[in-house]
């Protein structure tokens, strides 16, 4: 058992079961343990890999839409850039690589990260040496505010609930011969979920994450007032049906109980919840990320690219459009959802 997994056996001892909320939170930020508190998780030496370490294409084009939905709204001047859990840095460094030939989009940008990791915190310093950092999206600056959240929500803790008749069982991580083990609290009814009473069956599991609503129509109100827009980009589906928390270590799937603070922790993200906390804002139809990026444009950035590259290095570029674009790979399993003031057009790559 890890550090962690310690005190998380003797907490529970003392007082009882904990959410799986409560437990996500400590294995990913705990100031001591917690797996994005005490290291950098990304690339072939992490556990993970994400769309802006395979290919720099992507943080271009993810860059070149928010520059054209800032002119496409008047080019104001100053506006938020932000992004929210922005790992090293890297999609944000090439976005701003992409956009300097844009007249004023530069001068106008103020950048800010929303990270709570001082590893990963250091590591976008490098990347974007002009960046304000911040430890929630409450405290971005009022004004027109342009955004990118690329597997955020995913990492945001959530709760596990199990149907049993009219009312709602749930998952909470307690201990059974004296190792952490996930149990179900006795049934109640939830007003909170009283609406998925119309789509479920006993038995049926359903996830919520207490966090996203209320970042959510943070950014959607922020928005609807002041201008801008949001690009959603990570793996999940319209509406929460079925486990789907998982855990990763070197690149594999192992146990959530297995290694806490030493595992990468995510969920699939309830696009559906997404949409309906937006208002006032406007919300796109969910795209496919394969589908979005073919729309700006990334095969014909690709071919460029290609032209200066031979050998393993052409392949390797061959590869990683694929992975962002391909059906069976990143392609359809990432979705895309765009917020917007209900004044404007949406963002480019996404229909309302």
């Amino acid at each position: 058992m890890t550090p962690l997994g310690d005190l998380l056996i003797a907490r529970i001892g003392r007082t009882g079961p904990i959410t799986l909320a409560d437990y996500m939170a400590d294995c990913l930020m705990h100031p001591e343990h917690g797996y994005y508190a005490t290291r950098d998780p990304l690339g072939a030496k992490g556990d993970f890999i994400t769309s802006p370490e395979i290919s720099q294409m992507f943080g271009e084009l993810i860059g070149l839409a928010l520059a054209q939905a800032w002119l496409d709204q008047g080019a104001p001047n100053p506006f938020t850039l932000a992004e929210l859990g922005p790992g090293r840095g890297t999609l944000m460094g090439d976005a701003l690589r992409a956009t300097r030939a844009i007249p004023g989009f530069h001068d106008a940008a103020q950048v800010h990260f929303v990270e709570g990791s001082p590893v990963l915190r250091s590591a976008q310093a490098e990347a974007v040496p002009d960046a304000q950092w911040h430890d929630s999206p409450d405290t971005l600056p009022n004004g027109p505010l342009f955004l990118i959240a690329n597997e955020f929500f995913d990492a945001l803790p959530i709760r596990q609930f199990v149907r049993d008749g009219s009312g709602w069982r749930e998952r909470m991580v307690g201990l059974k011969d004296n190792k952490l083990h996930l149990g179900l609290s006795d049934a109640t009814p939830l007003t909170m979920l009283a609406h998925r009473l119309d789509d479920t069956q006993d038995g049926d599991l359903v996830e919520i994450c207490p966090a996203l609503p209320g970042i959510i129509q943070m950014i959607g109100t922020r928005i609807d007032s002041h201008g801008g827009a949001a690009l959603i980009i990570d793996y999940g589906d319209w509406q929460s049906l079925g486990d789907t928390l998982q855990a990763v270590t070197d690149h594999s799937p192992c146990d959530p109980l297995d290694q806490p603070g030493a595992a990468d922790l995510t969920a699939h993200v309830d696009l559906a919840a997404v949409a309906a906390n937006a208002n006032p804002a406007k919300h796109t139809r969910l795209t496919t990320q394969g589908v979005f990026l073919e729309r700006l444009g990334i095969t014909n950035r690709a071919q460029a690219l290609a032209q200066k590259l031979t050998g393993d290095v052409l392949q390797s570029h061959i590869k990683a459009h694929r992975r962002l674009t391909h059906p069976d790979e990143m392609g359809d399993l990432f979705k895309v959802i765009g917020l917007y003031p209900a004044t404007a057009t949406p963002p480019p790559g996404l229909e309302p």
